[in-house]
């Protein structure tokens, strides 16, 4: 028996990454792992809400024997007892600590994800947290974005947002299923075809290329607040982005939630690619900043001429690690979370990470996966 793999989580960005692209590896390969120094470069290191509830669903997930699992624990041991495991997860962040959490339901879907959809059958999950909270994917970058990247390469799962949750208070809720029925619906066309319950390896996926912009499209969001602010926010990234010559269809929609909280989502949809950009609201923080910040990013990255969003970099890096043959993007922008990610994923298996381009600056990323499954 190997003995358990340890990593480092201190290293590169030291934050939660590390934990949930280690756990994600260990209960695919079945390896036993211990995580040290938990997010130790983080103002208050340790595990917080979100993540106490992402270790313990993988273990649900996995059978896996489990230490250390306590809100601000620095050190997790993760022993997976059995394959990963279809079924029926509910998911609550607020179970995780006094009150509730806004802590974000999207990384934890990403996390739960790849293994769920290498089990045999379909899973649902249901969670409960944050959707549109900072330092996340917002629930539109993941429905809209990831998901149909991903189903390029042959997973199939799909999101619907049934509940809003903002910070601080959270409460949202988001139900998902994993290898259930068809590929979520990508405006890109793809030519994977999957057939089964579940993939059997996943495809390499190349973006090195974008075409031409089709439209911009996007909806600002404003809950418990006054009516006009969602029409300022669309207004103003409208204006932004036609000013540049970009076709944009914006939807203004007023939500309800347990919470204030505003936020302006976009999505570049090209020939080749789908890249997403949102921004969020906050106590003193005009309409106009938050259209600023999100048109702005869009702006920024359309003049680039790269495929693919930094952020989407850092996300689609595992499952090309486990794709079968050679995937490539260009990125506009080499982040710490993609370098502290490849060294990671390189812990555990042997997929080959190229990366032939500096933090801060435009890279080809080329990996050639190691073939999971089958």
């Amino acid at each position: 028996m190997k003995p358990p793999l340890d990593i480092d989580g201190s290293h590169g960005e030291g934050g939660g990454q590390i934990l949930r692209t280690a756990l994600t590896l260990a209960a695919l390969t079945g390896r036993a792992t211990r995580v040290h120094s938990v997010r130790a470069r983080r103002k208050n290191p340790g595990l917080a809400p979100q993540h106490l509830t992402n270790v313990l669903a993988l273990a649900e997930v996995c059978h896996a024997e489990l230490h250390g699992a306590a809100i601000g624990s620095t050190e997790i041991r993760f022993g997976p007892r059995s394959r990963p495991r279809a079924g029926n997860y509910v998911l609550d962040v607020a179970l995780a600590t006094r009150g509730g959490s806004a802590g974000s339901v999207t990384l934890i879907f990403q996390t739960l994800l790849l293994p769920l959809a290498f089990a045999e059958g379909p899973s649902r999950l249901a969670i409960t947290g944050g959707t549109h909270v900072p330092w996340s994917p917002t629930f539109d970058d993941v429905a809209e974005v990831y998901l149909p990247t991903v189903a390029r390469m042959g997973v199939r799962a799909a999101c619907v947002l049934e509940a809003w949750g903002f910070y601080p208070a959270g409460n949202g809720r988001i139900v998902g299923e994993v290898n259930a029925g068809s590929p979520v619906k990508s405006p890109i066309k793809s030519p994977i075809k999957t057939q089964g319950e579940t993939p059997a390896r996943l495809a390499p996926l190349r973006l090195e290329r974008r075409g031409a912009l089709r439209r911009v499209r996007g909806r600002a969001i404003s809950c418990r607040l006054p009516e006009h602010v969602a029409d300022r926010m669309a207004a103003r990234a409208r204006a932004n982005l036609e000013a540049q010559g970009l076709p944009v269809e914006i939807e203004p929609l007023r939500v309800d939630g347990v919470a204030p909280g505003a936020a302006l989502c976009l999505v570049a949809e090209y020939e080749e690619a789908l890249a997403g950009f949102s921004a969020l609201g906050e106590r003193g923080k005009p309409a106009e900043q938050v259209a600023d910040e999100a048109s702005g990013a869009l702006l920024a990255h359309h003049a680039s001429g790269a495929p693919v969003e930094a952020h989407l970099g850092d996300q689609i890096l595992l499952p090309m690690a486990l794709a079968n043959g050679e995937s490539a993007f260009r990125t506009a922008r080499v982040t710490s979370h993609l370098l502290t990610n490849a060294h990671v994923i390189r812990q555990f298996i042997a997929a080959e990470i190229d990366i032939e381009g500096k933090e801060g600056e435009a890279a080809i990323v080329r990996v050639r996966g190691v073939g999971f499954g089958g």
